[in-house]
């Protein structure tokens, strides 16, 4: 079955559900670094990306995000001129009823009877205000780190800001 899109989970109601010890067969969280380039680095300009509504954000459009961003500044400063951390886990668990369709589906699917779901992916929620991904360089680069951001800002389903924590200076 497609991968669904991420209208059908960015909203949320309920408790988390998050116990993976009690779940079946839960996918492997698709993102696979947290942190990207020079952590230990020195850097003039550090600026995030904000979080304008809250939601969930499914590990396959952070991944998304983290690839994009971490692309362009590898590209444009090399591995030794950034920082890139992704500040958030995918810890909640998804999980889909799936109906068959086409012929003999009746005699397959159950419809609505006992449609608690199987673990499709996971998920981050986040809250209003809350950095998801920041970015350190060095002020050669900060127009480069700040197109970065915005081309992660495309991968993610919800609305989000620019935020320069240090360095406003080199921007102009």
């Amino acid at each position: 079955m497609p991968l669904r899109p991420a209208r059908c989970y960015k909203r949320f109601s309920g408790p988390a559900y998050t116990r993976r010890e009690f779940v079946k067969g839960v996918p492997a969280v698709r993102v696979t670094f947290f942190d990207m380039g020079n952590p230990k680095g020195e850097f003039d300009v550090v600026m995030s990306l904000v979080l304008t509504e809250a939601g969930q954000i499914r590990h396959n459009s952070l991944e998304a995000a983290r690839v994009a961003a971490n692309r362009l500044l590898e590209q444009a400063a090399g591995k030794d001129n950034y920082h890139l951390k992704i500040r958030v886990y995918p810890h909640q668990v998804l999980r889909e009823n799936p109906i068959v369709m086409g012929a003999g589906a009746d005699r397959v699917s159950d419809g609505m009877r006992r449609a608690f779901g199987k673990p499709i992916g996971t998920a981050a929620r986040v809250s209003v205000g809350q950095k998801l991904i920041t970015v350190s360089c060095k002020k050669e680069f900060a127009k480069a780190a700040k197109e970065a951001l915005h081309r992660a800002n495309l991968k993610i389903p919800f609305k989000t800001k620019i935020i320069v924590e240090k360095g406003q200076e080199y921007l102009q």
